[in-house]
């Protein structure tokens, strides 16, 4: 792990047994409020993408919009929003993914992406991956080739990037906690 990788994970606060016994919930707004923190994070993804010719950010509702809005203005890519059901004005796709308990929904604007517009996705962690495949079901049904998808925080213990990298794409994290 390089040092704004380290400098990140050390900024980002765990709060134990948060929203439930057990689960060590990863509070990303720690490193929102330290600007050298949060200038860092967004200096990490814009060098991984800066001369890409990066068409579009789209970003997963509602954490995933910081990041993608910084991202999609240094880069000059339009920023795409990613949203749950029913918050989206206009005419669009829907993609059902499978939650421990029960079913949820994302959506996409029909006419976010042209075809062939290079986009990485943006959320601020991967657990599951549910929510970031469906979102790239949506992106690809468009017709629009996703880059990479992008993270500030990585739980490869609950196996999303993996499901995410089964499915042929690729994963980019800022940190990740590990057996933590």
């Amino acid at each position: 792990m390089d040092y704004f990788s380290e400098s990140i994970k050390k900024a980002i606060r765990t709060v134990p047994d948060w929203p439930k016994p057990g689960v060590s919930f990863r509070d990303i707004t720690t490193v929102l409020q330290d600007k050298t923190a949060f200038r860092k994070l967004i200096d990490a993804f814009v060098h991984r993408y800066h001369g890409q010719h990066i068409d579009a950010v789209a970003a997963v509702d509602a954490r995933g919009f910081i990041i993608g809005s910084a991202l999609a203005y240094e880069l000059n890519a339009s920023l795409v929003l990613v949203r749950k059901k029913g918050k989206l004005p206009f005419d669009t796709l829907v993609e059902d993914y499978e939650l421990e308990y029960g079913t949820a929904s994302v959506e996409l604007h029909k006419d976010a992406f042209k075809r062939g517009d290079k986009v990485v996705l943006v959320d601020d962690l991967i657990a599951t991956g549910g929510t970031m495949l469906a979102a790239t079901r949506l992106i690809r049904r468009i017709g629009a080739e996703i880059v990479e998808v992008a993270a500030m925080i990585d739980l490869p213990d609950l196996g999303g990037s993996r499901k995410l990298q089964e499915d042929g794409l690729q994963v980019y994290t800022v940190c990740s906690f590990e057996g933590e």
